[in-house]
Parts: structure tokens; C-alpha cells; sequence
């Protein structure tokens, strides 16, 4: 078996604001697999500043992989708990040269009777007319549920712009979540939730920075309005680890974004204790292309969960590979009358 290693520069076709500053461009890796004429490719998705694998050797180890890739999967899998988006693009290489089809890797009624997975509408941080405009846009194209991005720009603002959209849509017309990616500070996080509170919110993700426990777990107490850990997942590859820290913490709900926590694997072990602790879920893409936004999507339409799921990135970017994914009407679909770009895939990594 072959492996070649391809880095590959996403483009956003509109500079996307975080808390974490303004994104124009994000950075992955094409993994391609080619053995006795067939072929597989996988995504890794490595996010700048986020990612646990973020290092200086993380393009040596790509190498190591594409050296050393006759020792299969699992033990692969083993030697890389520390490089969790590697450990997802081999997972994705080996599901799809072992397919008939390379970009068919799980069994669904989403790839075989094309069923959406119902997903978010993602709001990024803006000035009030932009955001104002992506919320109009979302709403049009018949999301139901609206995640969005605060934190980055004035508290008071973004309070003005989420009552306008209560004013306008009830709790049982639109869903709203909330994303502060850590803005907040423990001392003025709970009095911002009160506020948030007020506006009938589904929840919000990562109120304040990881790795602050005994705060999070005050939080999570004490808030009025459910908490979703995200970045506070980042890093934490020890099941036993994942069990002290969700017992710890005890939040409403976990975002399980497979790039960043070890893939299909590492994404099991935390659903698995979350449901034995009855915490709630859901997957969320992370800026990937489409190759890895379609391995998260094809595996999230097997786990039978039906809250709206963040996997609605795909048309972020300029470049992204044509692919069949496709939204519309509040959900993601794989349009079987679409095709994959097969030989810009495999042109990629030549």
C-alpha cells in the first residue's frame, strides 16, 4: 500500500469572525491510499490555534504515517492518541479503500435514500448589518435552528440582535444556540447567562476558557441555561480521564467535533460515558473540507440522533472539493445527481 500526504489551503469566501480573532483561510491534509489499483482518501482536519495536534512535527509525522502505513489501522490508531486529526484522516483512508465506492463509508439512509440529517444554521461574528443579513439568510433557506457565534464583538449588541429575533420568532418557531468559544470571564459568565436566559436559548457552548473545572462545574450548577462543553473536550484522549472530567463538570451537553477528539473512535468513547452520565450530544463539523464534512456526516447518519447537528460548513469556502452534499431546507443532504471530483482529489496529493 501507498500513502502521500497533501496540504491544501481552504479559502473562506467571506473572512469568518471568532472570538479567537478573524479566519481567512484554514489549513488541512489529504490523506491518499492506493493499493492494486484502488484508491481511498481521508481528511486531516488540523485547525490552527484549536487543535490538540497543533505542534511543529505534526508534518513529520504525516510523513512517519505515510512510512509506516503497512501497519494498518488499528495499530496506527494506537500510536497516534496524541495527533487526534491524523487519527481521523487514517480512519477515513482505510473505510474508503475498503469501499466500493472511496467516498461511500458508512451505510445510511442518508447516502443510500439521500434522508438529511437536520442541521444548524451558523451565524459568524460581524457588525450588527451582517449578522443581521446571515440570520435573514438563514431563516429564508428554512433553518429552524440558528447557532451563533458571540462573543467578539459588544455583549449589548449581541443581546439587541438575538431579542430582535425572539421578537420576531417564537422558541417553537426558531431554535436558538449560542457559541461564546470561551469569551467570557468566570466572574461575569453567570450574570451574562441570566441575561442570555431572557431569550428563551437552547443553550450555549463554552461559556468560558477549558481546562477551568471547578469553575465550569460552578456553572453548570448553577446556570439557567444549559451549558455544551466544546474546547473543554480538546485534548483529553484517556477514557478514564474523559469519565473524571464529565463527572466532574457534569454539563447539560457535550460537541463532539471528530477532527479535533480523536475521530470515530475517540467521538464513541465520549458519547459513551455521556450517556451513562445522561448527558446530551451532538457532532459538529470543524471547518473541514468536504471530504472530512462528508465522513462526519455519513457517520453522525448512523447514530440515530435527531437534534440539529453543526455539520452545515461545506459552502464556507472558494475551493472546497465539488462533492454531492448539499443544503437546503434547514438540513444536509447527499445529492446522489451531483458527483466527487475524483481526479482533483487524487491530483492533490501527486
Amino acid at each position: 500500500m501507498k500513502a502521500t500526504f497533501k496540504k491544501y489551503l481552504l479559502n473562506f469566501k467571506n473572512p469568518s469572525g471568532t472570538s479567537r480573532g478573524i479566519l481567512r483561510t484554514k489549513e488541512t491534509w489529504f490523506l491518499l491510499l492506493e493499493e492494486e489499483g484502488n484508491w481511498g482518501v481521508g481528511e486531516c482536519g488540523l485547525f490552527r490555534g484549536l487543535s490538540f495536534d497543533d505542534v511543529p512535527e505534526y508534518e513529520e509525522k504525516c510523513s512517519w504515517v505515510a512510512k509506516n502505513i503497512d501497519l494498518g489501522k488499528s495499530e496506527l490508531l494506537k500510536q497516534l492518541q496524541n495527533f487526534p486529526s491524523i487519527q481521523f484522516g487514517v480512519e477515513q483512508a482505510f473505510l474508503s479503500i475498503r469501499s466500493q465506492n472511496p467516498f461511500h463509508l458508512f451505510d445510511s439512509s442518508f447516502v443510500n435514500h439521500q434522508k438529511p440529517i437536520s442541521i444548524n444554521g451558523l451565524v459568524w461574528m460581524g457588525d450588527k448589518e451582517f449578522m443581521h443579513q446571515q440570520i435573514e439568510d438563514k431563516l429564508n433557506g428554512g433553518f429552524s435552528c440558528i447557532k451563533m457565534k458571540i462573543g467578539a464583538i459588544d455583549f449589548d449588541t449581541e443581546i439587541e440582535l438575538l431579542t430582535s429575533i425572539r421578537k420576531r420568532y417564537s422558541k417553537s418557531d426558531i431554535e436558538l444556540r449560542v457559541d461564546a468559544n470561551g469569551a467570557f470571564s468566570p466572574n461575569e459568565a453567570l450574570s451574562k447567562l441570566e441575561r442570555l436566559s431572557k431569550l428563551d436559548l437552547h443553550s450555549i457552548e463554552q461559556p468560558i476558557k477549558a481546562s477551568q473545572w471547578d469553575e465550569m462545574y460552578r456553572l453548570c450548577q448553577n446556570t439557567p441555561l444549559p451549558i455544551a462543553l466544546d474546547e473543554e473536550l480538546i485534548g483529553i484522549v484517556d477514557v478514564t480521564k474523559k469519565k473524571e472530567i464529565l463527572l466532574t463538570i457534569q454539563p447539560q451537553y457535550i460537541i463532539l467535533k471528530p477532527s479535533l477528539i480523536g475521530g470515530v473512535a475517540g467521538s464513541k468513547e465520549w458519547i459513551n460515558v455521556a450517556e451513562q452520565n445522561g448527558i446530551g450530544w451532538w457532532i459538529t463539523s470543524a471547518l473541514e473540507s468536504n471530504i472530512g464534512l462528508n465522513a462526519i456526516a455519513q457517520w453522525t447518519a448512523t447514530l440515530d440522533n435527531n437534534m440539529p447537528q453543526g455539520l452545515g460548513t461545506g459552502s464556507l469556502f472558494t475551493n472546497n472539493i465539488e462533492s454531492p452534499l448539499e443544503v437546503a431546507k434547514g438540513g444536509l443532504f447527499y445529492n446522489k445527481s451531483k458527483h466527487w471530483k475524483n481526479n482533483l482529489i487524487k491530483s492533490l496529493c501527486i
